[in-house]
């Protein structure tokens, strides 16, 4: 399976539109309610550009197949050298390498940026991400219980750290 993987552009956004909302809709990986809008969607991408974020698209035969980006961990000044990430593949496509293709750039650019670590936020039963996480170098940092409601019931977050 041949895939590229480059910075996305505002065109991108409908195929990320996609992935987002099937997440949205059919999962507790993204702690959303409703499905976004192509302009919620564009408005992310135009932030994250705008802060020096990278955003990226894994591409296959034309198709937009994943996407990773990351941003601000939190708000205050101290956290300027720590990152969160996100990467989503499209449901078809999972399995097949993209999310550690995707992974993988954004950690390298993330050092090229001179940031300090990189966090993810993890439902507690995503433990499919979890794993996938620990192969890529990720710790366990943490478990916060009940921070999230979807889906009629309470979510822990796993919070996973690599130092880069």
């Amino acid at each position: 399976m041949s895939i590229s993987i480059r910075p996305a552009t505002v065109e991108d956004m409908a195929s990320v539109l996609e992935i987002v909302n099937h997440e949205i809709l059919n999962s507790t990986s993204i702690y959303d309610y409703e499905p976004r809008t192509l302009g919620q969607q564009v408005a992310v991408f135009k932030d994250k550009n705008d802060h020096n974020f990278p955003f990226i698209v894994a591409e296959k035969n034309d198709k937009i197949v994943g996407f990773g980006t990351y941003g601000p961990f939190r708000f205050k000044e101290a956290y300027k050298f720590t990152v969160e990430h996100s990467v989503y593949v499209h449901k078809d496509y999972t399995g097949n390498g993209i999310g550690s293709t995707l992974l993988k750039e954004l950690i390298e650019m993330a050092r090229l940026q001179k940031m300090h670590a990189m966090i993810g936020v993890i439902d507690s039963e995503n433990t499919g991400s979890i794993s996938f996480h620990e192969r890529q170098g990720f710790k366990r940092a943490g478990q916060l219980k009940e921070t999230g409601f979807k889906f009629d019931r309470w979510l822990d977050s796993v919070f996973v750290e690599l130092i880069l």
